[in-house]
């Protein structure tokens, strides 16, 4: 019953003690009352209550009664770090017992060798102890010996036989009413599927199995432990290092079980690493290795050891030392059959090659490159990465773009997967290495249309297909509602000057469910997608100019694109740019105010210094004509239009090439729709909507009690032409609840996600709605990157706070040239020269942006 009803069980145990109960039955209570405790509470109470309970077993004169304690025990004393005492324990256990008692006592040592990394003793013990349990027709001890032995495959990668182990013991479960061994089956298909490479199943499942946890009030820090992991292989590095301290602390509150505090421990290192944090890293390693070896748990601490040896690496340490340390690190791990062994071979490698060592480094990376033909995805990345690396150890350019080509290839395959856009784009940053490489490659020997290649090929990739459409969810769909009004609540008590805590903590956990909900959605199946063709984009271009920024060794590499070539331009230090492009986005702030006139020549002495930094000398070989920008991710925030070179041109930006392309290939909707929006609360009052009304005659009007999400999309789907004005909020956080304020509340980039086809053109005249997180390897998530995979083929946005006031001027003049038939980039740039040209007008114009091709 302690695992049907835990605390049912435990209650009942309790009323035992109280009622003068004869040994044997004073043994059972005190083993359910320390089994509680060893899995949901304090070890310490656990291992007292189990040492009475075999105490009171051996006075009852039962020899299974106390074998079966021991065993209980043993796990015990495993858990708590104490591995002699406990597998003494065990022994003894096995040592008394006999039959059916002998398979479960097995059944228990077979899982403390799973704990302590023993997988050969685990798999031969419970290989022993099924015949027996099933024999004896015990559904509940067989279910369970089948859902370790699956574990265990697992922990040595065999996951088909994980597969068929998992299947059968969740027969067998349905038939029982064990609701904690249930949750943990679900736990455990969770771990198996992210073995599989199926991250938005392992992350259902693993909700799914937390809900169970929840409605039986027993924590899972196993549970934590394996979503961590996910949570790292979706790019989530920074959630998964704060869900591990956060899982510690709970742990330590309850006195809990040592090993797990262990395991708890690397997976924060391994997130601290990942996330870019190496000293943390190289912290949390080194405390769970000091535990691992006080545990005995060898496979545990040679983990470990990686860990902190990668994060000493990431830190800049390189040495003789750490390239013996990281080789006997690879030994151990295959000789206890890791699947890890490639990772410390890559590492070894790489050192050695830093080191200059070429003959130690192609031994080691011969090995690490072994895992680019099977295993799970990011298993074969690394193989792909250790063999581009011995190509360009040996000199050879063609191998290097080869094992590139193959391991972004894998890459591609694993992010189709995903449905949600957020880990599509966070996925991507595993192929960041090879990708680099590969243009590292073609700077140096291909010219500049390989450059351009390699740099479209992992560019904006998310882009490159629209997301997976939410499904038919009811639930997902009553939690967007609940939290627009809960929204919308916080910020009426925030206007009103109300405390808003309990609002703004219930509005934190819609959004964590409703995030949770569509990480859940599984990618269409890989398909072939569109590569990119340099003529093809030669040959679109005419008398256009595409600017493509690369950025290689910290120096922006300009590829200018146009007249039926393409040439290479070195200008400045991206790091460089970064600061001035932070400072102009200050100036750009105060200049939204009057009266900071004084202000201006100092941002456009900026912008002159910003066009030096990431145009150099291609700026005097744009030509006359219009220009995109094609900017790496890091430079999101820069106002192009300020740029000198740029400043009176036809100018839009696009995050990659590829887009660019199909922004200009989309066709507009039949019917010519055009929807005006105007949102509650803005300064202006959205001033500009009842003019562009009576410019556009049979314009549908969206304000007042009509400007409601639901209608709002409703409308919006499908729409030639949208202007959009209302309150806009980035959410540098969680990007993908940048929103809207509508009149019952915000529209969410996961509300626009669920349009069938987003409006041809848009045009946000509010602040900050150009703004996105860059996240990845050089992807961007916001509002704007949101709309350009689901049919919008041009966006006007401001990537600045901007005066209300100014705006309205810009958006009349704007919407005077789109009017006429112009694009949106050649009537941005009209509605600058037409703006005043006192500061506050001329902020206003840099400050907005033309994206895509419309």
């Amino acid at each position: 019953m302690v695992f049907a009803a835990p605390n049912e069980a435990l209650a009942r145990a309790q009323n035992v003690l109280e009622s003068d109960p004869s040994p044997w039955s004073a043994s059972v209570a005190h083993q359910v009352i320390g089994i509680w405790q060893r899995d949901w509470g304090d070890l310490r109470l656990a291992l007292h209550h189990l040492r009475r309970g075999r105490d009171l077993a051996a006075r009852s004169g039962s020899a299974d009664r106390e074998a079966d304690v021991l065993a209980a025990l043993g796990v015990a004393l495993v858990h708590a770090g104490r591995t002699r005492q406990g597998l003494e324990a065990l022994e003894r256990g096995v040592a008394v017992s006999s039959g059916h008692t002998r398979a479960r006592v097995l059944f228990r040592r077979a899982y403390a060798s799973w704990v302590l990394g023993r997988h050969r003793e685990a798999l031969e013990d419970v290989r022993r102890s099924i015949p027996v349990l099933r024999q004896a027709d015990d559904v509940i001890w067989t279910a369970r010996a089948l859902t370790l032995r699956a574990t265990v495959h697992l922990a040595v990668g065999a996951v088909d036989r994980a597969d068929a182990d998992f299947t059968a013991a969740e027969a067998l479960w349905d038939t029982t009413g064990q609701e904690h061994d249930k949750a943990d089956v679900v736990e455990s298909r969770g771990l198996a599927a992210f073995r599989a490479g199926d991250v938005p199943a392992a992350l259902r499942l693993f909700d799914e199995a937390e809900e169970r946890y929840d409605k039986l009030g027993t924590p899972s820090f196993m549970l934590y432990i394996r979503r961590c992991e996910v949570l790292m292989a979706a790019g989530l590095a920074s959630e998964a290092l704060a869900e591990a301290d956060a899982a510690i602390g709970m742990l330590d509150g309850i006195g809990g079980q040592s090993t797990r505090k262990a395991e708890l421990l690397l997976v924060a290192a391994r997130a601290a690493r990942v996330a870019g944090d190496p000293h943390t890293a190289i912290a949390r390693a080194a405390l769970a290795v000091r535990l691992f070896a006080g545990q005995r748990r060898t496979w545990w601490e040679t983990h470990a050891r990686l860990v902190m040896l990668e994060a000493r690496v990431a830190a800049g340490r390189r040495s003789g030392r750490l390239v013996g340390d990281a080789a006997a690190v690879a030994e151990r791990l295959a000789a206890l059959g890791a699947p890890a062994a490639s990772a410390a071979s890559l590492l070894a490698g790489r050192i050695a090659l830093a080191l200059g060592w070429t003959a130690d480094a192609e031994r080691h990376l011969a090995v690490a490159a072994r895992s680019r033909h099977s295993g799970p995805p990011l298993a074969r990345i690394t193989g792909w990465a250790a063999q581009a690396l011995r190509a360009r150890a040996a000199g050879s350019g063609r191998g290097v773009l080869e094992a590139c080509r193959r391991g972004l290839d894998v890459l591609d395959d694993h992010r189709m997967t995903l449905g949600a856009s957020e880990l599509r784009a966070r996925a991507t940053a595993q192929g960041a290495e090879l990708a680099a490489l590969a243009q590292q490659v073609s700077l140096e020997s291909g010219g500049p249309r390989r450059l351009l290649t390699w740099s479209e090929r992992w560019r904006a990739t998310v882009l490159s297909a629209p997301p997976t459409r939410p499904p038919a969810d009811p639930v997902l769909q009553s939690r967007l509602t609940a939290f627009r009004e809960i929204a919308a609540r916080a910020e009426a008590a925030r206007t009103e000057g109300r405390p808003v805590p309990v609002l703004e903590r219930e509005q934190r956990r819609l959004e964590r469910e409703i995030r949770s909900r569509t990480l859940h959605m599984r990618g269409d199946a890989p398909g072939a997608e569109e590569r990119f063709d340099v003529a093809r984009l030669l040959g679109r271009l005419g008398g256009t100019r595409l600017v493509e920024l690369a950025v290689l060794d910290g120096r922006v590499q300009v590829l200018l694109c146009g007249d039926g070539r393409v040439r290479r331009f070195e200008a400045g230090l991206i790091a460089e740019a970064e600061v001035e492009a932070e400072h102009v986005q200050a100036g750009l702030r105060r200049l939204a105010h009057p009266g900071a006139d004084a202000r201006l020549p100092v941002v456009e002495a900026a912008g002159r210094r910003l066009e030096e930094l990431l145009l150099g000398p291609a700026a005097a070989h744009l030509g006359s004509g219009p220009v995109v920008v094609v900017p790496p991710g890091r430079l999101h925030r820069v106002p192009w239009a300020l740029l000198p070179s740029l400043r009176d041109r036809v100018l839009s930006v696009s995050p990659s090439a590829s887009s660019w392309l199909r922004a200009r290939e989309t066709e507009p909707p039949p019917g010519g729709r055009h929807v005006l929006v105007r949102g509650p609360g803005l300064a202006s009052g959205g001033a500009e909507v009842p003019e562009l009304a009576d410019r556009y005659g049979g314009a549908t009007l969206l304000e007042h009690d009509d400007a409601r999400v639901p209608r709002v999309l409703e409308e919006l789907d499908g729409a030639a032409l949208a202007h959009i004005a209302a309150h806009g909020t980035f959410r540098a956080d969680s990007p993908l609840f940048s929103s809207l304020r509508m009149a019952d509340g915000p529209i969410v980039v996961h509300d626009f996600e669920r349009l069938d086809r987003s409006p041809y053109r848009i045009i946000l005249s509010c602040c900050d709605t150009a703004r996105f997180a860059s996240v990845g390897a050089d992807e961007l998530l916001g509002l704007v990157t949101a709309l350009l995979p689901l049919g919008t083929a041009g966006v006007v946005a401001s990537s600045a706070p901007v005066n209300d006031a100014a705006v309205v001027s810009l958006m009349l003049a704007l919407h005077k040239g789109v009017s006429g038939g112009l694009s949106l980039a050649e009537a941005l740039r009209d509605a600058r020269a037409a703006l005043p040209g006192d500061a506050l007008h001329q902020a206003t114009g840099w400050a907005f942006t033309a994206f895509g091709a419309a």
